[in-house]
């Protein structure tokens, strides 16, 4: 058994370590990074190289992100920045709460794809 990983065309420049969302581009699939402020765009999977717009990006799925920085022990929530997890949910109105993981050292975090939560 391998990595779950797709090969996925980027809508835009992401870095390595950006959380993303897979997204129907007129019957294309394409990857954007994934934000907590926009309902339709939670986390599918992450990104642990850079691409540019247009770039084939290999996403990883339910695997380990250690290109991230600053985490503290405990769950991990998709940020209201683009890309990126926070140990505290969003508490704004339209944000989505999402859990992506649970962060098992200060630079890696254990990704699990979660039904996302829309709050009113």
């Amino acid at each position: 058994f391998g990595s779950d990983v797709a090969e996925v065309v980027t809508s835009e420049s992401l870095s390595a370590g950006d959380f993303v969302n897979i997204w129907n581009s007129a019957g294309t699939f394409k990857v954007r990074k994934a934000d907590a402020s926009v309902e339709g765009k939670e986390a599918h999977g992450f990104v642990v190289s850079a691409f540019i717009s247009g770039a084939s990006a290999k996403v990883y799925f339910e695997e380990t992100n250690t290109q991230v920085t600053g985490q503290v022990p405990g769950r991990v929530y998709l940020s209201t920045t683009a890309g990126q997890g926070s140990s505290t949910a969003p508490t704004t109105a339209g944000n989505i709460v999402q859990i992506i993981g649970f962060a098992v050292s200060a630079t890696s975090i254990n990704f699990q794809y979660n039904q996302p939560i829309v709050l009113a």
